[in-house]
C-alpha cells in the first residue's frame, strides 16, 4: 500500500514539471485564438451582402464584380474550419486561399465604387466601407494573436524536456497561418 502511494506521489511530482499542463493550456489558447480568427472572418462575410446591395443600387452594370464577390463569399462559407481543422496544414491552406480570393474580390468591388462619385457620398456605403476596413484590421489582429499562440505552443512542444512529454502523449506542433503567395503580397499594390 505504501509502495503504491509512494509511486503515485513520485509519478505526480515527476509529471508536474513535465510541461504537459502548459502544453494543454497553450493548445487551448491556440484553439481560442483560431476561433477569434473565424469570428472575424464571419463578421466580414456578414457585412458583404449589405455592401453588395448598396453598390448594386448604383452600379447595376458592374455585375461581374458583384458576382465574383458573391461567389467568393459562397466558397468561404463552404469551407468548414474549426479549431481541430486548424491543426491540418492542408485545410488551413484551403481556408486561407478562399479568404484571399474573397479579399481580392472585395478590393475590386471597392475600386468599382471609385467610378461612382454619388456612391462614395452615400452615407450607408461609407458606413459599410468603414465597417469593412475595421473588420479587416480585426482579422489582421486575430491572425497575429493566433500566430503568437501557435508559436508559444510550438516552442513548448519542441523544448527539452517538454518534447519528451509531447512525444509520450503524441502532441505535435501546430501549423501556423501562412499566406498563399508571399511574392505577390510583397509587391506594392497597383492602383
Amino acid at each position: 500500500m505504501w509502495k503504491k502511494l509512494l509511486l503515485a506521489f513520485t509519478l505526480a511530482a515527476t509529471l508536474s514539471g513535465c510541461g504537459y499542463n502548459a502544453m494543454q493550456s497553450q493548445d487551448e489558447a491556440a484553439n481560442a485564438a483560431w476561433s477569434e480568427v473565424l469570428n472575424q472572418y464571419q463578421r466580414r462575410a456578414d457585412l458583404i451582402p449589405n455592401l453588395v446591395k448598396t453598390v448594386q443600387g448604383y452600379a447595376k452594370h458592374e455585375k461581374d464584380v458583384l458576382t465574383q464577390v458573391t461567389e467568393a463569399r459562397a466558397r468561404v462559407g463552404s469551407i468548414q474550419m474549426d479549431a481541430a481543422a486548424a491543426s491540418d496544414e492542408n485545410k488551413l491552406k484551403q481556408f486561407s486561399a478562399a479568404q484571399n480570393q474573397l479579399g481580392s474580390a472585395l478590393s475590386r468591388l471597392l475600386v468599382v465604387s471609385e467610378n461612382y462619385p454619388q456612391l462614395k457620398a452615400d452615407q450607408s456605403f461609407r458606413d459599410l466601407q468603414a465597417q469593412l476596413e475595421g473588420t479587416e484590421n480585426r482579422i489582421a489582429l486575430a491572425r497575429k494573436r493566433y500566430i503568437d499562440s501557435v508559436q508559444a505552443y510550438n516552442v513548448t512542444v519542441r523544448s527539452f524536456p517538454n518534447n519528451l512529454t509531447a512525444m509520450m502523449f503524441s502532441l505535435k506542433t501546430r501549423p501556423n497561418f501562412t499566406v498563399e503567395n508571399e511574392k505577390a503580397i510583397s509587391a506594392p499594390p497597383q492602383v
